[in-house]
């Protein structure tokens, strides 16, 4: 059985400077890291991207099949690993370095007979649709899926190779085809240089009107908008040890309420991608919560 929701773009190793000089590796990357939270939450998921074979890549292939991810859409290949060098955390600050890597070498065509017929949401976003030539590849599949009748979820998580002016046409396409897309204030503050976070969000409207939008705003909760319709949610009340990977929680647990949850309303989906970032925010790194931590939260 093909999975019901693919995710495609980068994995990669975050090196993370720690206070005394050392530096710490981290599998990590935005996209897989949204992967990890649909199959963490009973939705069949996979993964599609490829990885190096080094120990780089042979943990991140570890990770991926521990998650539950469909392995037949990761390909690992002789090529070196994709890095994201993080010298300051507060503030953030972070370079990437994979200039011939494996991610930039995936190879579409060789994913399993028939999985996008089978398939019912197909994610993309991140740094994976900025690199070249894997962001072309990436968009043909976008435009392909939804030909197929395939809703399409787009990510853009805002890092600094989309400040290229190459990327802004990828921009329009992926909204212009999304029906459902997640960004943060500080999103639209890179994507919109110049306007207020609201008239970046007018601006993004403007390009996707047929698209859901969940606004993530940190602590100060989310939003859900849609065709003039709106709905608001509190963050939810928990102990944080960092926000790592919040955002990719909230649209991996979004897409797994409606995908596990169809007859849930706008109110109850938004809740459980806001129960799943903020269990997110509990675990050092990006944590990929359970359904049953995700359920405990929205009980209590």
């Amino acid at each position: 059985m093909n999975p019901r929701y693919v995710v495609f773009g980068e994995a990669l190793t975050d090196f993370i400077r720690q206070d005394d000089g050392r530096w710490l590796a981290v599998a990590g990357g935005a996209c897989w890291n949204v992967a990890r939270v649909g199959a963490q939450l009973g939705v069949p998921t996979a993964y599609a991207g490829a990885v190096s074979t080094d120990l780089f890549g042979q943990e991140l292939a570890r990770l991926t099949q521990l998650a539950g991810l469909d392995m037949r859409f990761l390909q690992q290949l002789d090529k070196p690993p994709l890095l994201a060098m993080v010298p300051s955390q507060h503030p953030p600050q972070y370079f990437f370095v994979g200039g011939d890597s494996a991610d930039l070498h995936f190879d579409p065509s060789s994913l399993p007979a028939g999985w996008r017929s089978d398939a019912e949401i197909v994610h993309f976003g991140c740094i994976s649709l900025a690199r070249q030539p894997l962001a072309d590849k990436l968009v043909a599949e976008a435009v392909a899926a939804h030909a197929a009748g395939k809703r399409i979820a787009f990510d853009p998580n805002f890092r600094s190779p989309m400040r290229d002016p190459a990327y802004r046409p990828i921009l329009d396409t992926m909204a212009g085809l999304a029906d459902f897309i997640k960004v943060s204030d500080e999103d639209l503050g890179g994507l919109f240089p110049g306007l207020s976070p609201d008239a970046g969000l007018q601006a993004l409207q403007a390009m996707a009107p047929q698209a859901a939008i969940l606004l993530t705003c940190g602590a100060d909760g989310m939003a859900l908008l849609h065709q003039g319709n709106g709905w608001r949610q509190p963050a939810f009340r928990v102990q944080v040890a960092d926000t790592v990977g919040c955002g990719d929680a909230a649209i991996g647990g979004w897409m797994a309420s409606l995908l596990s949850r169809p007859a849930a309303s706008e109110v109850q989906h938004l809740a459980y991608a806001a129960a799943t970032a903020g269990l997110a925010a509990t675990r050092a790194g990006a944590y990929a919560p359970a359904r049953g931590e995700v359920e405990r939260l929205l009980a209590a």
